[in-house]
């Protein structure tokens, strides 16, 4: 018969070997602390660790996101706004993300939330709602700079929203309004003019060729007729009459071009 401390020793030895069986998956990475001193990183596979001698500790290599809350911002004309933003990392380095910083993930997100309200609190509103993409490239290039010694790199920084006060949104809508009405008379201002210039150089050319303001008075005259309860009477063709009407007519197309 086999003894029973044999069989318990047995047990213990399959134990102790199967508890020092490792496996790391493709995306992670083991960092090996062998008597307290970092040994080496480890992953991905299958692995073994000295019992009661090494200690592991895993590491997710995977780009990871970071919600940062809303953060209250004044911004530099003094103007009071909540925005939040999310943050894309990965760790590059395992074992520096292990032994530089306590918690790179805490450390991470305390440090966006201080950079998100630094960098937009040098700026105006007007820049903060117009120029995000360069917002963001600046608050990325800062984090990732410092989280560089970490052994991580910050992949993106995309602020999500931004919340106004009621007085300032409305404050907006008001200027976008002011902004069209602007526009349109601008528009209406440049078509006036143009009519202006085309009435006036009308003028000159009738002035010019007394046949053309005959022929656009029967052009009129035809347009007039079209409507059946009208009465029109016409000025009389003959030479004495075409040379004193058209001083009138020069008058009248002028003061039309003077009026645009």
């Amino acid at each position: 018969m086999v003894s029973i401390p044999l069989l318990a020793g047995s047990a213990l030895v399959l134990g102790l070997l199967a508890s020092s069986i490792r496996v790391i998956r493709q995306y992670e990475r083991a960092v090996i602390f062998r008597l307290g001193k970092i040994k080496k990183e480890r992953g991905p596979g299958l692995f073994p660790l000295i019992p009661l001698v090494d200690k592991m500790v895993r590491v997710d290599m995977r780009v990871r996101e970071l919600d940062v809350p809303k953060q209250t911002v004044i911004s530099r004309d003094n103007v009071t706004l909540e925005v939040d933003a999310v943050i894309y990392y990965k760790v590059v380095d395992a074992t520096r993300a292990i032994i530089e910083v306590e918690d790179f993930e805490a450390a991470t997100l305390l440090l966006a939330q201080t950079t998100l309200r630094d960098i937009l609190g040098q700026n105006e509103l007007d820049t903060i709602l117009s120029d995000r993409d360069d917002l963001n490239k600046r608050i990325k290039d800062i984090l990732d700079s410092t989280t560089e010694p970490w052994g991580m790199r910050v992949v993106m920084v995309t602020m999500r929203d931004v919340s106004l006060p009621e007085n300032m949104l409305r404050a907006i809508a008001r200027q976008a309004e002011a902004e069209r009405e602007k526009r349109a008379r601008i528009i209406l201002a440049e078509g006036e003019f143009q009519a202006s210039k085309k009435m006036n150089e009308a003028a000159d050319m009738y002035e010019n060729k007394p046949s053309a303001l005959k022929l656009r008075e029967f052009q009129t005259l035809t347009e007039i007729a079209k409507e059946k309860n009208l009465i029109v009477v016409s000025i009389g063709s003959d030479e004495g009459h075409k040379n004193s009407d058209l001083p009138l007519f020069m008058g009248l197309a002028r003061a039309a071009a003077g009026n645009k």
